[in-house]
């Protein structure tokens, strides 16, 4: 049974028996088969054909160089699909490595290319197997040539070849410039919701239009060649004010005046447009508002038969060829060819293609080619074509009979230096013409050098020529090298090589002969490929992503990602972050913060607002809604409709919103006479539009289907019989708002307002920013139990950029992450041993490996992040950002990753299984749902514990890192500091007769049991036997006597910190066992100066030690008595042992008297040096233990010394207090032994507590507790 399929490619159309994989060379004659040359008569070309044994088995050349080829004419044109070879029959040649081109005409030869390269063909090892390459590009052609880059070692070059593919025919139409088919339609207009135009072109020419067509309306479309680049144009319409908003252009390819063919397709439904060209494709979606293309009349193609509306006149027509064009399902060539079409304007209208006469020479830089000339003349006269990606070239050399001539580029300029040495006299002439010359495109120079000047023009342009102002006499040397000069010479060029095209080669006035060239029977050449411009475009299509400008040179490309966000040889992966909830991770704190939700997608960073200051991180988008919107006039017929704009754009927000834990939205109409929902039962007056542009008729403080406001659901409207405050239609202000959490809905993006018509009606709309938190993709988490256990996910689709990223865990040695696999392509990123991660994979080119080495174990139980990138240029494993190692793609080689089975995160088969955690897996942007994907998987449970081993160091002053499901907390509350670190300062404002009071103890409860009482007793029994205690607080105030801290105890023990009259500092305590209290004024400075300053304290097994500010000598005096009527000022950060006495006020926890406001005022980072140990009072021995502090050194001039001294005496003074309270305090009970210096301090002319309470009456204390006074 035969089967027969129709095969339908993008521009035209096979009908092919089963595949297109025919044997096109066998059935040949020996005549289609020619060569450069030949070994022998038996080893002619028709002798290479694939299992043949005929003659010597096999052609080989007379020469095995890099020169020759063999050459098969299959008769036609044909579509080839793939081709093999082997090497002469019984013999010891073969060929391992060879290059493909091919060609209509048998001229103007074109590479095959692949992966962005000249492809090199591997061949083969032995005489006999033969190797099949099928072509990952298929090409239509009637001549191949094969070019032998690399042959047996033991023999000479040796081939047998088939070709396989199947016919091919089209209709072709030559364009000449001048003619335009006009392809009418049936009626006078046609409004188009849907367009397929495919056509195939080939031409030498950079600029022509290719197709237009135009209506009255301002509708239009224009495909047209502009710097040998397509450029589409395309309007639907706009509105009634005009259709410039909806224009669209759009670029895509380069060189396509190559004069061979290219393919292009334009699907456009309504305004998603596909734009291929040789199988490349782009998508976009049309400007404007409109889906349908209103055309008049005609649709043209070959240029335009009149001036077109949105382009104007002066546009050039098409010349060059065209085939298989088809129009919405039409065959235009068909109907032309039919006459079904007008094409009057054809002079000579035909169905073959002319082939453009052009000879080019492409070079390398080890190539030249040497042309004779005129010799011994006085004019030397050449003009070419040339194009290159290079800045930087030599173009032309000429040793003159008296010196030297040369052409060169220099930074994409046109360089003209002539050096003449006659008659004793030098003439020296510098020309410079052109910019940017390096792009690609082909440009004409022409140089004239005669007896009284020298002209240089480029690109025709007469008017731009430049000229020589002084005298010039020259005679020719006879012989120019072009592309390249390696000869010795007393004065060398500036430069040796060019590596580009030439063509239209003219030497002196006289054309050059190329096939005499190729014959060898004129001029010389080295390394050039005649008849061929092997130039590639390597930024088309543009590697660089994410916007990065692809900059090029003749073998490399590279990519500048300034400004993009984006980092990478290719621009690939994000500097930024995904979310909020990771820059907390990273210790930073509230900000603005740029952030990609995608990483590596598609869509961009963008700027949020990341509040830290909770224990929930919130991530805010703001809105362009000014709060309180008035709304007037609007109606059921007549909404007004407020569009709701964000600083992201919706599909970006949608991103957050989707990985958010939670998200929320304020929205509050204030109205008067305007109703809302018209609840109970009526049909809304406003709605409000979110995602996906549903429409939503419930309020904020309600949910998805319940058309109610807040107040309706909490029965508290000021209208029992209404569900919103504004749906009674009150003539006062009132207002319905609340918080929209369902964060499927949200963002809003619209809100129509409908019932402010009426005389007095009006409302006021405001819209709140968007806040989420948490982030489910940063913590979505799984934990491998077993070594054989996996999660499986689709085939990793990473074929030209693939980047991975991940946390992982571990006690284990070595475990693979992942991995997936292909036929023979692979990727894996493993953990081989405890120090080093390996990035392995292979893409057609051989295994290649990329290891870090950690100098830590990396199965410590942490977390490391690991991420790997891979691009057609490099290959990069990063760990911890701060290991990594790159390793850069081979010139030439295989650059796609083609992998078949499921992604197994995890080893599968359970060789070098993981044991451990894997968090935030993301691959080419997208989270993978690991905690999903483990419900169901056996060995693998969703989640991971143990956050605070890695992320434990964050929390400070004493926080302690608590563990959670998705992360983890700092708990602050046992430190005098809040905030997700705690890090932020927590201080009051006292006013005058404020106070702070804290009981160590619980108060007793009435009625409580005797078991009940037992606690308290333990507990005191338990502070007794403290050895240890700390005090540290910060204080600013301009007023003084104050108390600024008092502790006291059932024992009378107490322990003071005062500012005196004159505003120094002074410490006071009994610690017991002493006749009179201590007093120690710690410096003589006046604190009470409004300027923060900090008190560190501590008590060490019965010894006070204490860092104080630096200060002078101390001369403690007598404290003289005086009354302390309050403190008003700013405490910050108190804190005694693991109590937060204030903040516990502040947060209702702990008794308070006076008004007592929380602010930071007093929480200025300390400025003073420490004190040196001769001068601390509290220093005794090198034994006794100290609490160091960091401080930040001062100024040293003499103010500053003085008000540190102050400062230093203060905090002596309060270190000593509480130093002497703590021990009496916690005294044994018997003989008292102090090891304080004897003379430390003076006994105050007063009793202490009268000193300290002055005239206020002292506090009872009860013998179950202690207390603090602040």
């Amino acid at each position: 049974m035969l089967v027969i399929l129709i095969y339908k490619s993008n521009t035209q159309m096979y009908i092919m028996s089963n595949k297109c994989d025919e044997a096109l060379a066998s059935p040949l004659p020996h005549t289609a088969f020619t060569s450069s040359s030949v070994f022998s008569s038996g080893y002619a070309p028709g002798y290479a054909k694939l299992n043949r044994r005929g003659g010597a088995g096999g052609w080989s050349p007379l020469d095995s160089d890099h020169y020759q080829w063999l050459q098969v004419d299959l008769g036609s044109r044909k579509q080839v699909s793939a081709i093999a070879t082997q090497g002469r029959y019984s013999s010891s040649d073969w060929t391992t490595q060879y290059r493909l081109l091919y060609s209509d005409t048998g001229r103007n030869w074109k590479p095959y290319n692949q992966d962005g390269n000249i492809w090199a063909f591997s061949g083969n090892s032995n005489s006999e197997s033969a190797v099949r390459h099928d072509l990952q590009q298929g090409v239509v052609a009637r001549f191949l040539r094969l070019i032998p880059l690399a042959w047996s070692e033991e023999g000479r070059i040796g081939l047998r070849i088939e070709v396989y593919g199947c016919s091919y025919w089209a209709d072709v139409i030559n364009f000449d410039g001048q003619g335009v088919i006009s392809y009418r339609f049936k009626v006078k207009k046609m409004k188009i919701i849907k367009d397929v135009i495919a056509l195939r072109f080939k031409t030498s020419e950079s600029e022509g239009v290719i197709l237009h067509g135009e209506g009255q309306q301002g509708d239009y479309i224009t495909l047209e060649l502009r710097k040998a680049k397509l450029l589409l144009q395309i309007n639907l319409g706009s509105n009634q004010y005009g259709s410039i908003l909806g224009h669209t252009s759009v670029t895509t390819g380069s060189l396509l005046d190559d004069n061979h063919w290219h393919s292009v397709m334009i699907e456009r439904y309504r305004r998603n447009v596909n734009f291929t060209l040789n199988g490349h494709t782009q998508h976009f979606r049309t400007n404007g508002e409109f889906d349908h293309l209103d055309l008049d009349y005609e649709l043209s193609f070959g240029g335009m038969p009149y001036s077109g509306k949105p382009v104007g006149g002066g546009k050039k027509n098409f010349k060059g060829c065209m085939e298989s064009i088809n129009y919405n399902g039409d065959n235009i060539t068909d109907l032309a060819r039919r006459k079904k079409l007008d094409t009057s304007s054809f002079r000579n209208l035909s169905f073959t293609c002319v082939e453009a006469h052009t000879f080019p020479v492409f070079f390398n830089t080890t190539s030249f080619l040497q042309l004779p000339g005129r010799a011994n003349h006085d004019t030397a006269s050449v003009s070419f074509q040339f194009r290159t990606w290079n800045p930087d070239g030599l173009l032309l050399f000429s040793n003159l009979d008296d010196g030297t001539l040369e052409v060169s580029l220099d930074d994409g300029r046109i360089t003209v230096h002539i050096n003449v040495s006659k008659a004793g006299r030098n003439y020296l002439v510098d020309l410079l013409s052109g910019s940017g010359l390096n792009d690609g495109q082909w440009h004409a120079l022409r140089l004239v050098a005669k007896e009284s000047f020298a002209m240089l023009t480029v690109d025709g342009d007469e008017m731009s020529a430049v000229r020589s102002t002084s005298p010039l006499s020259i005679t020719t040397g006879g012989t120019y090298h072009l592309g390249g000069y390696f000869l010795q010479t007393p004065f060398p060029p500036s430069k040796r090589s060019f590596q580009g095209c030439m063509q239209a080669i003219l030497v002196d006035d006289q054309p050059a002969d190329l096939h005499a060239v190729e014959k060898g029977t004129v001029g010389a050449f080295e390394n050039v490929s005649l008849d061929m411009c092997a130039i590639i475009d390597r930024c088309m299509p543009n590697h660089c992503e994410h916007g990065g400008r692809c900059k090029q040179t003749w073998d490399s490309f590279s990519c500048t990602c300034d400004g993009t966000g984006y980092s990478g040889a290719t621009c690939y992966t994000s500097i930024f972050e995904p979310s909020c909830e990771a820059y907390k991770h990273l210790g930073r704190s509230s900000d603005t913060y740029w952030i990609d939700p995608d990483g590596s997608g598609p869509l961009g960073p963008f700027k949020v607002n990341c509040n830290m200051t909770e224990d929930k991180v919130w991530m805010m988008v703001m809105n362009n809604l000014p709060p309180k919107t008035l709304i007037t006039g609007s109606s059921r017929e007549k909404r007004t409709v407020l569009q709701v704009n964000y600083s992201a754009s919706m599909d970006q927000v949608t991103a957050i919103t989707t990985s958010a834990e939670h998200c929320e939205q304020q929205i509050a109409y204030s109205c008067r006479m305007s109703r809302l929902l018209n609840t109970p039962d009526g049909t809304p007056y406003t709605w409000w539009v979110g995602r996906g542009s549903e429409k939503h008729f419930y309020w904020g403080g309600s949910g998805p289907g319940i058309q109610k406001c807040a107040c309706g659901i909490e029965r508290n409207c000021t209208d029992p019989k209404y569900d919103c405050n504004c749906d009674a239609d009150a003539k006062q202000w009132r207002e319905d708002s609340g918080l929209l959490t369902y964060k499927e809905h949200l963002p809003v993006s619209q809100v129509a307002v409908g019932d402010t018509n009426r005389l007095g009606s009006e409302a006021k709309l405001t819209v709140g920013p968007l806040r989420c938190y948490g982030d489910n993709n940063y913590w979505n988490a799984a934990s491998f139990t077993t070594p054989s256990s996996y999660l499986h996910f689709p085939t990793f689709q990473g074929e030209t950029s693939a980047d991975i990223s991940f946390y992982f865990k571990t006690s284990a040695p070595y475990g693979v992450f992942l991995e997936n696999l292909g036929n023979t392509d692979f990727i894996r990123l493993e953990l081989k041993s405890p120090k080093v991660v390996s990035f392995s994979f292979d893409v057609g080119n051989g295994p290649v490996e990329l290891t870090v080495h950690s100098a830590t174990p990396l199965n410590d139980d942490q977390w490391h992040r690991v991420m790997a990138e891979r691009n057609i240029k490099e290959a990069v494993l990063q760990l911890d950002q701060t290991h990594r190692t790159s390793h850069l793609a081979p010139a030439q080689g295989h650059t796609r990753l083609e992998l078949f089975s499921q992604l197994y995160v995890g080893a599968a088969g359970g060789q070098r299984g993981f044991l451990g955690c894997i968090r935030a897996l993301r691959m080419n942007g997208v989270t993978l749902d690991l905690e999903e994907r483990a419900k169901v998987t056996p060995g693998v449970k969703p989640g991971c514990q143990g956050h605070c081993t890695s992320f434990g160091m964050y929390c400070r002053n004493g926080g302690k890192c608590v563990e959670r499901y998705n992360g983890y907390l700092c708990d602050c509350t046992t430190t005098a500091f809040n905030g997700p670190f705690c890090t932020a300062d927590v201080g009051g404002f006292f006013e005058a007769g404020t106070m702070v009071k804290y009981n160590f103890m619980p108060e007793p409860v009435p009625g409580a049991s005797k078991d009940s009482k037992a606690l308290p007793q333990q507990l005191m029994q338990n502070e007794v036997n403290l050895t240890k205690e700390e005090v540290a607080f910060s204080f600013s105030t301009s007023s003084a006597p104050a108390i600024l801290m008092y502790v006291s105890s059932k024992a009378q023990d107490y322990l003071a910190v005062v500012l005196r009259h004159n505003g120094s500092l002074q410490v006071r305590y009994n610690l017991g066992g002493l006749k009179e209290p201590f007093a120690i004024d710690v410096d003589q400075r006046n604190l009470a100066n409004g300027q923060p300053h900090s008190i560190n304290m501590s008590r060490h097994n019965r010894i006070p030690v204490s860092k104080f500010p630096k200060t002078g000598h101390i001369d403690p005096v007598l404290i003289e008595r005086h009354n302390t009527p309050g403190f008003v000022g700013c405490l910050s950060r108190v804190q005694f042992n693991g109590v937060a006495p204030l903040k516990s006020a502040l947060r209702k926890a702990a008794q308070s008297q006076g008004k007592l406001v929380e602010s930071n005022c007093g929480a200025s980072p300390l400025t003073i040096p420490t004190m040196s140990a001769a001068t601390d009072p509290w220093h005794l021995d090198a034994k006794s233990p100290s609490n160091e502090e960091r401080v930040i050194p001062d100024g040293v001039n003499r103010d500053s010394a003085i008000i540190g001294g102050i400062i230093a005496v203060v905090i002596f003074t309060i270190l000593c207090t509480l130093a002497f309270l703590i021990r009496y305090m916690f005294r044994h009970k018997g003989t008292y032994h102090t090891n304080e210096a004897k003379g430390s301090g003076e006994s105050a002319t007063e009793p202490a507590d009268t000193a300290i309470i002055g005239t206020d009456n002292p506090e009872t204390i009860d013998e179950s507790k202690k207390e603090w006074f602040i």
